[in-house]
């Protein structure tokens, strides 16, 4: 009731629709999905690529920008759950889940990183002209993720993706980095773009007809690869290489048991918190 619309069964019935080998589920700043959507798309076929939105705060300034993480192997796996962890835990009560980019570092390896698209620092930076930031910035991302990195191009029609598109394809081509062509997908078909802005008006605690409210982008729906072909034809490697990406991550959120607290029958806590420290549970 946030943002998407789909459910995990849907996903994978339009991935096997469209022929599509893979799918990445890439929640805001949450992991709560992946167990669920790896299984529906891997009961159909089609590999999941588990990943995330995380929040990231910007180096000057209030504000937050996104950074599109996909988990490569367990390792990455691991490090994604902790950054997530990390976003939640390790801010104020009053803010939003976030994390900074210096909390990055340590936790990048077994991730890949896009840069966010539009939401992202580097399309910001780009379309406000800020040239020099954005290429500090990229380099700071360069270092983290080395030979992980890829720019982000979305086309959602939104002014900051208009504004920065063709300076982010220049500068990919500069610095030698690889285009990927991504669209937020938080709805089946764009006959269902009413309900969801209903749906966000719900999650925001807003009213339809309210001016300044949270609105759905009719371009956010499931595309198909003929669509995005299409959207991407000026540069088709933006299209091949979400094909490379799907073969460079190759890992499904790890089966465990419910880890629960023990509890001694005398009523004992303590030394049931003691047994469980002893086990690597507390």
């Amino acid at each position: 009731m946030l943002e998407g619309a789909m459910r995990p069964d849907e996903i994978a019935r339009a991935c096997v629709r469209h022929a599509l080998p893979a799918a990445a589920i890439t929640d805001r700043d949450v992991m709560f999905g992946v167990m669920e959507a790896a299984d529906a798309l891997s009961s159909q076929g089609v590999q999941p690529i588990i990943g995330c939105l995380l929040s990231v705060a910007r180096l000057h300034g209030p504000g937050f920008d996104v950074l599109t993480l996909l988990a490569q192997s367990q390792q990455g796996y691991g490090n994604l759950s902790r950054l997530v962890s990390r976003a939640h835990l390790g801010v104020e009560p009053h803010q939003p889940p976030h994390v900074t980019l210096d909390a990055l570092e340590g936790l990048t390896d077994g991730l890949l990183c896009l840069t966010g698209g539009g939401e992202g620092a580097l399309a910001r930076l780009l379309a406000q002209g800020q040239s020099e930031a954005a290429q500090t910035y990229l380099e700071r991302l360069r270092s983290a993720f080395p030979e992980r990195l890829y720019i982000e191009l979305t086309r959602t029609g939104t002014p900051v993706e208009v504004a920065s598109d063709a300076a982010l394809i220049d500068l990919a081509y500069t610095q030698g980095l690889p285009l990927v062509a991504t669209n937020p997908v938080q709805y089946l078909s764009p006959d269902f773009l009413a309900a969801h802005d209903a749906m966000l008006c719900i999650a925001s605690s807003r009213y339809v007809e309210e001016a300044d409210r949270p609105r759905t982008n009719p371009e956010y729906w499931f595309k198909s690869p003929e669509d995005m072909a299409a959207l991407f034809a000026d540069v088709p490697e933006a299209i091949a290489n979400t094909l490379v990406i799907a073969q460079r991550s190759a890992v499904s959120p790890p089966k465990r048991k419910p880890i629960l607290p023990r509890y001694s029958a005398d009523g004992d806590e303590a030394g049931a918190l003691a047994q469980m420290a002893q086990e690597g549970l507390a």
